[in-house]
């Protein structure tokens, strides 16, 4: 199998789960290879940049004589330049899936995304499954992206009937190594790493969140085990991949704070300021995937793939929040750099 993206967030998840796969032979693709260190060290790297004119050609020779091929190649930063972005997540998801084509793989595993689906329901925490509109948050760069890659899957699904297309949408990947590149993501110098300590510590009364916040999480190994089963299966069609979800009360109580109710336009005109600034890498898009986004049903995966979370969205709070106070990440270039 080929994986695409490997060597970031999920696909360190995946490549953990794998090597208790040892009748898989795994060739990874990323722009910078990591050091050959657990869990890297058993897959066969190549360096492919999506975004480059011999892109789909190279993927074609590494993607041929493959039976899968796992697509988890996403630019999340720059986040303010979103031509950069379309570059990697748009025209590279479409000299992937021509590579796919070429070389006759019979099975691709896509990772969209919970930022392609519309906003929640009036009852922002009744469950959505996979019927849900595919319409995104418009206000969102990543999540337009997200909808444009899931109607070219659409049209290469129809060209090519005979390859098996699975979309997996899980909610934010978390996992303690990604912690530095999660606050490189979204956060900022507003942003002291001495706030998670005191957050861990219960030291903050209050905490500023939209009183009717729901938010699950997923580990990025649980994510893992999630690709797996569909590869197992070959599976088609689209999945929900989440843990829990827990409320505003519920999510402030893991650090001994209670919610302080925020209006959601106040708290966006707020982000969009500090965005501007440079003072916080959270744009006003990326806010509304996180607050407006459903809750998403995973019955689909738990009855066709047998697959349940084993790390709940409150352990992966608590694992993330470990995680940014030790700067905790690998030695992946993805990861620790950027």
């Amino acid at each position: 199998m080929v994986v695409v993206g490997a060597s970031g967030n999920v696909g360190t998840g995946l490549l953990r789960v794998l090597k208790d796969a040892p009748d898989v032979r795994v060739r990874a693709v990323c722009r910078r290879p990591p050091p050959p260190v657990p869990p890297y060290d058993e897959a066969e790297w190549h360096a492919i940049d999506l975004t480059t004119a011999d892109a789909e050609r190279r993927l074609t020779d590494v993607f041929t004589g493959a039976d899968a091929v796992v697509d988890l190649a996403w630019a999340i930063q720059p986040v303010r330049d979103e031509a950069a972005l379309r570059r990697t997540n748009v025209d590279g998801t479409a000299a992937l899936l021509r590579a796919v084509r070429r070389s006759g793989v019979g099975h691709l595993a896509f990772a969209s995304s919970l930022g392609a689906y519309a906003s929640a329901p009036q009852d922002p925490a009744r469950p959505v499954d996979e019927s849900w509109p595919v319409t995104g948050q418009p206000r969102s760069a990543y999540s337009r992206d997200k909808i444009i890659a899931e109607r070219m899957l659409d049209a290469f699904e129809r060209a090519n009937p005979g390859v098996a297309v699975a979309r997996v949408r899980p909610t934010l990947v978390v996992q303690r190594d990604a912690s530095r590149e999660m606050a490189r993501l979204f956060l900022g110098p507003i942003v002291p790493r001495a706030l998670f300590g005191l957050l861990a510590d219960g030291k903050v009364p209050l905490f500023p969140v939209p009183g009717d916040t729901v938010l699950q999480f997923v580990h990025a190994d649980d994510l893992g085990r999630a690709i797996v089963a569909i590869l197992d299966r070959r599976a088609r069609g689209a999945f929900n991949i989440a843990a829990d979800a827990l409320d505003a009360r519920e999510l402030t109580a893991l650090i001994g704070a209670r919610p302080l109710p925020v209006p959601h336009d106040l708290a966006r005109i707020v982000i969009g300021l500090l965005f501007r600034l440079h003072a916080l890498e959270l744009s006003p898009g990326w806010f509304d995937v996180a607050v407006r986004t459903p809750v998403m049903d995973t019955g689909r995966a738990r009855l066709e793939l047998g697959w349940e979370a084993k790390v709940g969205t409150a352990e992966n709070v608590r694992i993330l929040l470990d995680g940014l106070i030790h700067d905790a990440t690998t030695l992946s270039p993805a990861l620790a750099v950027g």
